[in-house]
């Protein structure tokens, strides 16, 4: 008999980080590889937030904190919140994880129960049907065609619903299209679920600074208030402020919600690092300027990328408006086979092809419930993307 819980059956590893280890061992081995996998950005973390860490490690501040995190910290998330978006927390309904992720695995696992059913728009983050699943919950997907942006439509939405439905997951700007949302478009959407008030609503607002044209990223409870006691609105430190690796997460939620979320993590990691916390005070409550640099580069990156990628034979690449991923069909591409013989029957062929005969790491769109395309990032340097978007241009143009 096996030790394994049968629930590992119901989720897999995370095929962006596996595509990243593939291309890690690649190169390990001396292949030229070009890495276009990973949803991290390769700018540094700031200045004065390391300094801010080093200041507290000098402190002292080393010891455990509360659960849901330093007072400071959940004051600054409020202040944050008020700021960007107009939205009223209070420190009590205010928790901090390790990461955008656990705020995810802990609402789930708080609140569903087996049956219970979560709709998902895709194109979506790879994490939330294993994190849904492995809650006991069902996701249910809802197509959102390139056709109108990689964005859900209210009425697919409503047909979606049903008495199980318990969450709704809107992701804006979305990982892996970079589809964003505004105040109007949201409004139908919020229209919908005031008409079902059972219905809770999980937003990952995780990438709402690097929007691009001009454009900006509205959240739920900022569009349509009356639904801020039924929504967790997450937000972090990864992207926005180049700290993945210092695991800062946080959420706005109602007290009760809340209560249980710090529950659950206080039998699971307890408080994240009390470190990463005193950093994550100082770039909240900092000099927000080097943001807007970050997202300078980052669209110059996007028009590079949509542009080389548009005039690859057989892709068509969808320009979006935040974040810093395109999300390219590979349809043109289906039935061909390459310069090496292999057939590309599927969006997994062409990827696993593109690193094979170019060198080019990407993540095939199956993996985010949405076949036929492929995600590339763009938080690399240009010359990289650039050298990358030639070889992708190489390799349809050899396909026959």
């Amino acid at each position: 008999m096996s030790i394994i819980a049968e629930r590992l059956d119901r989720i897999s590893p995370s095929l962006t980080i596996a595509m990243s280890t593939k291309a890690r061992a690649l190169k390990a081995a001396g292949r030229d590889v070009i890495s276009l996998s990973a949803g991290e950005p390769d700018f540094d973390t700031p200045q004065f937030v390391k300094d801010a860490a080093i200041a507290a490690i000098q402190r002292g501040e080393t010891k455990y904190t509360d659960v849901a995190g330093t007072m400071a910290l959940r004051k600054a998330v409020a202040e944050k919140f008020r700021r960007d978006s107009g939205l009223d927390y209070k420190p009590e309904e205010i928790i901090v994880s390790t990461g955008g992720k656990q705020v995810i695995f802990n609402a789930m696992v708080a609140t569903m129960n087996a049956g219970d059913e979560a709709i998902i728009p895709t194109p979506c983050w790879v994490s939330y049907p294993d994190i849904v699943a492995l809650a006991d919950g069902t996701p249910v997907f809802v197509a959102c065609g390139q056709n109108n942006g990689f964005k859900m439509r209210a009425e697919d939405l409503e047909a979606a619903i049903t008495p199980k439905t318990k969450w709704v997951f809107i992701n804006n700007p979305c990982n892996p299209t970079g589809a964003a949302y505004s105040r109007e478009e949201l409004r139908p959407i919020c229209d919908v679920l005031l008409r079902h008030p059972d219905v809770w609503v999980f937003t990952d607002d995780i990438y709402d600074k690097l929007v691009y044209d001009g454009f900006r990223a509205a959240t739920i409870v900022e569009v349509e208030p009356k639904l801020r006691s039924r929504t967790v609105t997450m937000n972090g430190c990864s992207k926005s402020y180049a700290m993945t690796g210092w695991r800062i997460g946080f959420a706005g939620a109602p007290a009760e919600m809340v209560k249980a979320m710090d529950k659950l993590q206080s039998q699971s990691t307890s408080n994240t690092s009390s470190i990463s916390q005193a950093a994550a005070v100082a770039a909240l409550t900092g000099p927000q300027g080097f943001i807007d640099e970050m997202v300078t580069v980052y669209q110059q990156r996007r028009d590079l990328v949509v542009g080389m990628l548009n005039a690859a034979p057989g892709l068509t690449c969808h320009k979006p408006e935040g974040a810093f991923y395109v999300f390219p069909s590979v349809h043109g591409c289906i039935g061909k086979t390459s310069k090496t013989g292999k057939k590309i029957n599927n969006d997994e062929d062409f990827v696993l092809a593109l690193l094979e005969e170019e060198g080019v790491a990407a993540v095939h769109g199956a993996a985010f419930m949405y076949p036929g395309h492929f995600r590339i990032s763009y938080a690399t340097d240009t010359e990289s993307l650039r050298e990358a978007c030639t070889r992708i241009q190489r390799f349809c143009q050899n396909l026959r």
